[in-house]
């Protein structure tokens, strides 16, 4: 697959995230290096981005309960398996289960759960939103956080603080899991996750604009 400057940039950075947590623990080789965040405003056709992603990202659906989920959601899974690309469903338990989901991801409102997510399905990838420090106990049973706004972001984070590379270092590095960066990522200002802990990228619209569809 041929990526554009901006994919290629922000690929080559997720995976050099991803080996360098993987030269921590071995169990980490098992997370995708890139996150695709669904919106259904600001990415309303995420089944077309997804045959544009490298093979070994994944997609975190979020589908904010609308009624045609099951059918956006079955789509994205055919073309994530085309792709070999893994799918995640926020929240919704029971609609990942229903499409064949390889996980889910958790609002910092539900973390709480991912202890009996875990031991209902010891397979799943399950990861959570943070936006500040919690207590160890909250985030047990979660592969890994997805931490945000790093940098000023747009969507639902736009009136939030973005933390700077300083305080997402600080908190990453608080964690008891490994820990992704989302929010306000683009090939412009990539590289500079490399000066912290990140094991891998998140994003909506710079994904979505980068790798097309």
């Amino acid at each position: 697959m041929t990526l554009s400057k901006d994919a290629d940039i922000l690929w080559q950075t997720a995976l050099e995230l991803a080996r360098r947590s993987a030269e921590v623990s071995p169990r980490l080789r098992k997370l995708p290096p890139l996150l695709f965040f669904t919106d259904p405003e600001r990415t309303p056709t995420p089944w077309r981005t997804v045959p544009h992603l490298p093979a070994g990202a994944a997609v975190v659906y979020r589908a904010f309960s609308r009624p045609d989920a099951r059918e956006i959601g079955l789509r994205l899974r055919a073309e994530c398996n085309l792709a070999d690309v893994r799918l995640l469903v926020g929240k919704d338990e029971a609609l990942a289960r229903d499409i064949a989901a390889d996980g889910v991801h958790l609002p910092e409102t539900d973390l709480s759960r991912g202890a009996a997510l875990r031991e209902a399905h010891p397979s799943w990838i399950i990861t959570g939103a943070l936006h500040a420090p919690l207590g160890k106990r909250a985030l047990t049973g979660l592969d890994a956080v997805v931490v945000s706004p790093v940098f000023p972001a747009g969507g639902a984070s736009a009136s939030k603080p973005d933390l700077g590379l300083w305080k997402a270092s600080q908190l990453i590095d608080s964690l008891p899991c490994p820990a992704y960066a989302l929010g306000g990522i683009t090939a412009v200002n990539a590289r500079q996750l490399l000066d912290i802990q990140a094991c891998g990228i998140a994003g909506v619209d710079a994904i979505r604009n980068a790798f097309g569809g």
